[in-house]
């Protein structure tokens, strides 16, 4: 089959990239597929995550970036010119790949996805939970005239999921929460990875990972690590990210004197390594669509600590037998549950050996063949 993948740009060392990439290089190298992965802003510069070179990267050259920091009617102007270029340019490249399945991560090209008629069929693959895509939540907290564009949108993109051939979403949950919109196919990402080696929990460290946004919540991890540092001083949480919060975070661990304990590193690439280095993974987000972290910690023996928050983690981790799962927002009980692993290393090393065991479900081999039959089922 030709399948082509819709993404704006593969420069950001986080989950969706390389959820991407992964599908694209396995479906072409391993089931031999004609693959594309058509990107609209990625400005000349190389994918962050290894393409196969049986994957076909090609850019449209949009550079949607033209619209931002400008106020709300000249962005409005930037932002409906360049959709217009949009559409013009990847309706004319469908045309001439005639692919077999064409699959959008609801970006903007939902907006006018299914009006293209290329022969394609036309498959949503949704990373987030619904009411959180295109970071909508952000823009109705932004006052009135904001909170109604959102619901202009969130409308819009309703009415492009329904009209598309198929839908597929991370867990039953977002299944529920889609319902009354469109009936979905739930598909959970892959391992990327999955060796025999494991951690030996054995190094006074703890990791996480994610993006230096609201939404990962490293503000909460902050408050919860100031309670219990002095007391375990000889334990450190090593952070792996970058984003807009990166000043205001550095600014609270330095108020609350944990610059030796608390540290702030750039996104790496062989994260693997990272997690193997650790005894003990932390995730504080607010909300997930997912969380391949938690899995790809899992993977090399890690116990996780995370917030029960909506809608992942209570599909990954088995609480109190592979992990911990917390209230979500609740600092305190955070801090607790990440304090009994640090003092229990019993405890640490049967969750670690849990972990890697249970997480072999989401092994790449297993959750690519469903997505073939998916589209083979869509084109027979």
């Amino acid at each position: 089959m030709k399948i082509v993948y819709l993404y704006t740009a593969l420069v950001t060392v986080g989950g969706a990239d390389r959820v991407v990439t992964e599908k694209a290089n396995y479906l072409a190298e391993v089931l031999g597929h004609d693959v594309y992965i058509i990107t609209d802003s990625q400005n000349g510069r190389q994918p962050v995550f290894p393409l196969s070179t049986k994957v076909k990267h090609i850019d449209l050259d949009i550079n949607f970036d033209k619209q931002y920091h400008h106020g709300l009617l000249v962005r409005a102007y930037y932002y409906f010119s360049l959709m217009y270029l949009y559409k013009k340019r990847l309706g004319k490249l469908l045309n001439e790949i005639k692919a077999d399945v064409v699959i959008t991560t609801l970006g903007r090209d939902l907006d006018f996805l299914t009006t293209l008629e290329d022969g394609s069929k036309k498959v949503g693959e949704s990373h987030i939970a619904k009411q959180y895509t295109r970071n909508f939540h952000l823009m109705e907290s932004r006052g009135f005239p904001y909170r109604q564009i959102a619901k202009y949108w969130r409308r819009k993109q309703e009415k492009a999921v329904r009209r598309l051939d198929a839908f597929v979403v991370l867990t039953q949950y977002d299944a529920e929460s889609w319902s009354k919109i469109k009936a979905a196919e739930i598909i959970p990402n892959s391992l990327p990875f999955y060796t025999e080696e494991s951690s030996t929990l054995d190094k006074k460290q703890i990791i996480t990972v994610g993006r230096l946004s609201e939404q990962k919540g490293f503000d909460l991890l902050i408050s919860a690590w100031s309670c219990i540092a002095r007391q375990h001083s000889d334990w450190k949480i090593h952070l792996y990210g970058e984003g807009e919060l990166e000043n205001e975070l550095r600014k609270s661990v330095a108020q609350n004197g944990m610059e030796d304990s608390f540290l702030i590193h750039k996104p790496v690439k062989d994260i693997k390594e990272k997690y193997l280095e650790s005894s003990i993974y932390v995730m504080s987000s607010r909300f997930e669509g997912f969380g391949m972290v938690l899995i790809e910690a899992m993977a090399c023996g890690v116990p996780c600590v995370s917030f029960d928050c909506p809608h992942g983690p209570s599909y990954i981790v088995k609480d109190g037998e592979d992990g911990i799962l917390v209230e979500n927002g609740n600092v305190e009980k955070l801090a607790d549950a990440i304090s009994s692993l640090i003092v229990d290393k019993e405890r640490r090393m049967a969750m670690g050996k849990a972990a890697k065991r249970n997480i072999a479900r989401y092994s790449q081999k297993d959750i690519m063949r469903q997505w073939e039959n998916l589209f083979y089922k869509l084109t027979s």
